[in-house]
């Protein structure tokens, strides 16, 4: 199993090679993060099953940002997952745990891949939600770094938030951003 879920086997899973389309959906079109993660989810509805593997995620890229994800950030990403996805504490850690994997294996690229699937399956609403969430697995060890705020508008462009959207969350979270304590430091504020 282990070797199925990190896909070193080289055969397909025999748990997403038998899950069925979505209409309108091809299941081909999952990329291979998102499937694996789905399959580990066979309890829920697909659809709701491949949102949240979507979303855990673009978690886990948030927080990848500076290439260390601290006990801080996997604490956020578990609770943010449990509470968004509805699950039970167990379910979402190994949802999270699962995408943090996924990440180290294929993060440079399935980031893009996952982002945009993600932006096909979501709303506006829940879009801003996640980038809302991205920020607060940023700010968990209490600042936003300069890689992890550049990661964040790169998410943000490829969800396709709104520019107004994104300009209040970096103006709720500015006390985390790196660049505005220093200069708060440097005015001795």
């Amino acid at each position: 199993m282990l070797r199925r879920f990190l896909g070193g086997s080289g055969l397909p899973d025999a748990a997403t090679a038998e899950a069925p389309a979505i209409a309108g959906h091809s299941r081909d079109a999952d990329t291979q993060t998102v499937r694996r993660i789905i399959a580990e989810l066979d309890a829920l509805p697909r659809e709701r099953a491949r949102f949240l593997a979507a979303f855990a995620y673009i978690l886990t890229r948030a927080a990848a940002a500076d290439l260390h994800i601290s006990e801080v950030e996997s604490a956020s990403i578990e609770r943010l997952v449990e509470e968004h996805g509805a699950l039970p504490e167990p379910q979402a850690v190994l949802v999270a745990e699962m995408a943090h994997q996924q990440s180290l294996l294929y993060g440079a690229t399935e980031d893009y891949l996952v982002t945009r699937q993600f932006r096909e399956l979501a709303s506006a609403e829940e879009r801003l939600a996640l980038l809302r969430c991205c920020y607060v697995v940023g700010a968990a060890d209490g600042t936003i770094n300069a890689e992890e705020s550049h990661t964040l508008q790169q998410i943000a462009r490829e969800l396709d938030v709104e520019r107004d959207d994104v300009n209040a969350l970096r103006t709720e979270f500015a006390p985390k951003i790196a660049a505005i304590q220093a200069l708060y430091h440097l005015r001795g504020e």
